[in-house]
Parts: C-alpha cells; sequence; structure tokens
C-alpha cells in the first residue's frame, strides 16, 4: 500500500509556494503521493488556491513524489483546457502526475453560483462521461472529431502526447455504496470512494467495490492495475485489511481549514510504520 497526503487549498492552505514546501518536505520524509482538492469557492469566504498552479509549484519542488488533483469536476472546467493543463503538468514533474475526476458537488454553490447545472446528477454525468472520452482523445496525439450532445471537439490534434503511456492514470471519484461512479470508474485506472455518511471504510467495503468494478471493467482493461484510494484518517484506519481487500493507497486527509504549521507536523511525522 502507498501512502499520500490529501490537502484542502484554503486558508492557510492556499498559498501556492507554502504547498511547494509542504510538498517537498512530504517527499522527504517518505509519502508516495501529495494531493489537493480541486475547488472553486468555500462555505466560508477564505482564500482558495488554483490547483492547478500549485501543482506547478510543488512538481517543481519534487523529484519522485505523485502528485495531482482530487478530484477534478469535469463537468464545470472545459475538457480542452484540462487536457493542455495535465499534459503541461506531466512534462512539467517528469511523468508523475494523476488526475482525480468526478462530477462535483454543489454544498458550496460551485455550479449553481454561475448558472451552471447543479442539481442534474445524470446531466453531469453525461458531460463527463463525454469529457474523459475527448480527453483521452486529446491525449492520444491523435485527431478527434466528437460531436457529442455536451462536449464537441472538430478535427483538433493536441501535441505533445503526456509522458506517460498509454495515458495519465485517471482515478474516479464514486459516492458509496452507490454504483454509478464505480461503473464509471471501472473504466478508468481506479476509483476513489466517498462515504456521505462519514462511515469508515473496511476490508468488506473494498471487496464489494472491486466485485463491482469487476462486473463492469472492460475486458481489455482487466489485466491492467486498478487503484482504490481511501482517504481519511490514517490512525483510525484498518490500514491492514483495507490492503489485504486490496486498497492501494491510503491519504491523510485534512480538515478544510487545517493551519499551515499543523499540516507541517502531520506530513513530518511521515506515513505508518
Amino acid at each position: 500500500m502507498r501512502f499520500g497526503v490529501y490537502i484542502p487549498g484554503f486558508g492557510e492552505l492556499a498559498d501556492p509556494r507554502g504547498l511547494a514546501v509542504l510538498a517537498a518536505e512530504a517527499e522527504a520524509a517518505g509519502w508516495d503521493g501529495v494531493f489537493l482538492w480541486d475547488h472553486v469557492r468555500f462555505a466560508v469566504d477564505t482564500e482558495v488556491v488554483d490547483p492547478w498552479v500549485a501543482l506547478a509549484a510543488m512538481a517543481c519542488a519534487t523529484q519522485t513524489i505523485r502528485l495531482g488533483p482530487l478530484v477534478t469536476p469535469l463537468a464545470r472546467r472545459r475538457v480542452q483546457v484540462v487536457a493542455r493543463q495535465s499534459t503541461s503538468l506531466d512534462h512539467l514533474s517528469g511523468g508523475r502526475l494523476i488526475l482525480g475526476v468526478g462530477l462535483g458537488i454543489d454544498h458550496w454553490r460551485e455550479y449553481s453560483g454561475f448558472d451552471e447545472p447543479a442539481g442534474d446528477d445524470r446531466l453531469r454525468a453525461a458531460v463527463v462521461d463525454e469529457a474523459l472520452a475527448v480527453l483521452l482523445g486529446l491525449w492520444s496525439g491523435a485527431p478527434v472529431d466528437h460531436d457529442g450532445v455536451h462536449v464537441t471537439a472538430r478535427n483538433v490534434r493536441f501535441l505533445p502526447r503526456p509522458v506517460q503511456r498509454p495515458h495519465i492514470p485517471i482515478w474516479g471519484a464514486a459516492l458509496w455504496p452507490r454504483s454509478a461512479g464505480l461503473r464509471r470508474s471501472a473504466r478508468l485506472g481506479g476509483v476513489m470512494p466517498f462515504d456521505p455518511g462519514g462511515n469508515a471504510f473496511t476490508g468488506a467495503d473494498v471487496g464489494r467495490m472491486l466485485d463491482e468494478v469487476g462486473r463492469h471493467r472492460p475486458a481489455e482493461l482487466r489485466s491492467n492495475p486498478f487503484d482504490v484510494v481511501i482517504a481519511g484518517g490514517l490512525e483510525h484506519m484498518p490500514l491492514r485489511e483495507l490492503a489485504d481487500a486490496g486498497a492501494t493507497w491510503a491519504l491523510e486527509s485534512f480538515d478544510p481549514l487545517t493551519s499551515l504549521s499543523d499540516a507541517r507536523a502531520a506530513v513530518a511525522a511521515g506515513p505508518p510504520g
């Protein structure tokens, strides 16, 4: 199992320079990954960082640690911009990017505050599915011609390709125990489940997730690695049980308004074991 830190970019953690220092300290302390929430607003008025700018600073401050946004709501971002940002960051980091994707939620009016669709999960899911198809096409370096209901790309080609092959790993967000996000994630490189009730995940939960993924994973992908990413307080997780059940990453999750000094102390303590 690999261990990472899962950082909200609010308040004192909205400074790209501070996050770059934090990422370098995480790498030195033996963590395997450092990941940022992707938001444009918070529940209260406070500072919010752009994750792509911060991740670029973090990539320049590190050498080996994996990094990325968890999760980017593709329904509120233009896929062509995400394709350019992610490819540039993959090159900047030397092929260390992992892209988390999901529908996004509207708790903090990140959709409705800008007159974008907020209440229709099916609509946003359809947008995400089309955007993923276009994103993978743009990453391939081949011409893309997609005339969809929600996303259009008319005979366009993006170069350079990302460093990683066949493409940048993608983790899909999924609400547990609902299955829609798991079905989408089955076509990707991993799943990051969220329990709206705040319940801790068990090995049995991971087993059921992987059973659901197995039922929907395309045959051509079944031999590829698949990540199960559990976030929360590591001291409260049954880590051995989760790993034995197939979880591959455990992320130390910080509260939204964690101070920079508290985040640095948690990172300096290093991963379990």
